[in-house]
């Protein structure tokens, strides 16, 4: 090591004078810079055997070898300082994108299972408890590398710990040592970082050099490599590339390129065929650094390309929601068709009830008429008979040849009164009996009550059925259909009138009774009739159901209709001491509840 110290130290002399001089050099000169990664004597002994044999089949050109850094490559291809370069995978991806660099050959290592592809990391850490076992450990430790821009240094390392999901800012710091490689070692000795990134086959050189001992080091994240000789923890790209810059002579370049490919190898080292980068392009374009850093700046297509699987998604979802939506409108038209059309239906239906049920309420009401056709002939009888004797006696009067005004007035008067009454008669029996609309008004069910009574104590006059009836007097007043609740009473009194049909005389008779329920209006109808058995009671309102031979069914049905429509009830009730009695009950007006809730 001693006596190969002037030779370096000569070599770095003319190296700095080639550099720092004017150029000035032969036309036959040939620069090649040489990417010294671990130092200028190492880059002297790998690559002085490739040096001397282009010197050797190309004799008419001198070449010269120039060890030099990343930065120092990428000044000399910047100002062409040189003509050829032999640097790392990574840097020749920089300096094809950025100059045009072209590769010409690819470094071979024969006795491997791929030749080409040699160039991989190693992540060390000092071989003690609690050190890094796998990449994922590396979060929250200190990691060692030569320079950020280095290829086996630390970026191919870096994709490994992307697709771990790990970042550089999961790291506890970047530490950077610089060249050579082997400084890496002592910042690991010195306790300055927690693991290292090495390039592969540099741990095994070091062991074999004596430079760290066999267990000093543990590999980090070691991954199966079948057919290589080294322990590495990432994947394998090609070896480095011989390129020449874009404005070195073609001519010459292909002479070098014949004569590389025809260079033997030496300790087991060669020159082959460009071999295809494309791998070592997907390191930069997964890391989103030069020449792909571009693809960190977030464009619409560039997030739409790296979340197509997203918005694919989200497509999918959008595509169901619509489909869904249409699908639910056409369900919901269908649907408020079908509504539209069963309320039509009902609708219509409800319109034929409700005209069933009118021409069956005026059926129902001829009926009553025609059971009290007697009552109501005796009814008219009265008025005409009264008329003619009023009539009768005029006419004698006059015949006497008497004149008396005042007589002849009286039995006009006379006259008219019956005339008047009649016409009542008749006009109660046509509002009775005519076809007509509902009409609600604010009634006092006292007066209804008389006016009923008015039309049928003739009919239980005749029957000789006594009615007695005791008025309340001070009901509160219901919003109702004077006729309506006139056929229900009508209806109750005919029924109490058939009930006592086989009673004794002594014991007939009919009570209608009227009487305040807090704020509504109660109307009861009793008979001393049979009552009502039980199975009688079970389907006293059901529609068709009689006990009569002659009845149809509808009167208590019809009955119970028109009371529900008013918002009340109607209910029977056996007597203690025999008999029936029906009651309804009708609700206040809203003013007469108000009153009565008041207090």
């Amino acid at each position: 090591m001693l006596a190969a110290r002037p030779v370096v130290l000569a070599r770095l002399v003319l190296v700095l004078a080639l550099l720092l001089a004017p150029r000035v050099a032969a036309a036959d000169e040939v620069r090649i810079a040489v990417l010294a990664f671990q130092g200028e004597e190492r880059a002297a002994r790998d690559f002085d055997a490739t040096i001397a044999h282009l010197g050797r089949a190309l004799p008419e050109h001198h070449f010269v070898m120039v060890p030099l850094d990343l930065d120092g490559i990428t000044r000399a291809v910047a100002e062409k300082t040189v003509d050829f370069v032999v640097t790392n995978p990574g840097d020749y991806v920089v300096l094809e994108s950025g100059w045009g660099v072209t590769r010409l050959a690819t470094l071979e290592s024969r006795g491997r299972a791929t030749p080409t592809d040699t160039v991989g990391s190693t992540v060390v850490a000092p071989n003690r408890p609690g050190r890094p076992i796998g990449l994922k450990d590396l979060a929250h430790r200190r990691l060692a590398v030569v320079s950020t821009r280095a290829f086996g240094g630390w970026r191919v390392i870096w994709r490994e710990l992307d697709d771990a999901g790990l970042t550089p800012a999961d790291l506890a710091g970047l530490v950077e040592t610089g060249f050579p490689m082997e400084t890496i070692f002592a910042a690991l000795r010195e306790g300055r970082a927690d693991a290292g990134v090495l390039r592969t086959c540099l741990l095994e050189d070091a062991i074999a050099a004596g430079q760290v001992g066999a267990d000093e080091f543990a590999v980090v994240g070691e991954r199966p490599a079948p057919g290589f000789p080294c322990r590495l923890s990432s994947r394998l790209y090609p070896d480095w590339p011989f390129s020449r810059l874009a404005g070195t002579s073609p001519d010459l370049a292909k002479t070098v390129t014949a004569s590389l490919l025809t260079m033997a190898p030496v300790e087991g080292r060669a020159w082959t065929a460009p071999q295809d980068y494309t791998s070592v392009h997907a390191v930069f374009r997964q890391l989103r650094i030069p020449p792909y850093d571009f693809l960190a700046r977030v464009t619409l297509v560039g997030f739409v390309r790296q979340h197509w699987h997203w918005f694919l998604a989200a497509g999918l979802i959008l595509a169901w929601w619509i489909v869904h939506v249409a699908r639910v409108e056409t369900l919901v038209r269908r649907r408020t068709a079908e509504l539209t059309r069963e309320i039509a239906v009902r609708e219509k239906a409800e319109d034929e009830a409700r005209a069933n049920r009118e021409q069956r309420d005026q059926f129902s009401r001829l009926g009553i008429l025609g059971e009290m056709a007697s009552n109501i002939a005796h009814e008219l009888n009265q008025p005409l008979a009264a008329i003619a004797n009023y009539a009768e006696g005029i006419t004698r009067f006059i015949d006497a040849g008497r004149t008396d005004p005042a007589f002849l007035r009286d039995g006009a008067r006379g006259i008219a009164g019956q005339a008047e009454r009649a016409a009542a008669i008749i006009r109660r029996i046509r509002a009775f009996v005519r076809r007509r609309e509902a009409e609600r008004e604010t009634l006092d069910l006292d007066d209804v009550v008389r006016e009923t009574l008015a039309l049928f104590e003739g009919l239980a006059a005749r029957r000789g059925i006594p009615l007695r009836v005791f008025l309340a007097g001070d009901l509160p007043k219901v919003s109702a259909d004077r006729v309506e609740i006139e056929q229900v009473l009508l209806n109750l009194l005919q029924n109490a009138v058939d009930a006592m049909i086989d009673t004794p005389g002594r014991e007939r008779g009919i009570t209608v009774r009227t009487s305040r329920d807090g704020a509504d209006a109660k109307v009861a109808v009793r008979d001393h009739g049979t009552g009502l058995t039980d199975e009688t009671r079970a389907h006293l309102f059901d529609t068709f159901f009689t006990t009569k031979p002659q009845g149809l069914g509808l009167g208590l049905s019809i009955c119970r209709t028109i009371v529900e429509s008013h918002g009340g009830r109607l209910w029977a009730e056996n007597n203690p001491d025999g008999g029936l009695t029906m009651r309804f009950v009708l609700p206040g007006c809203a003013g007469e509840r108000e009153t009565e809730e008041a207090p």
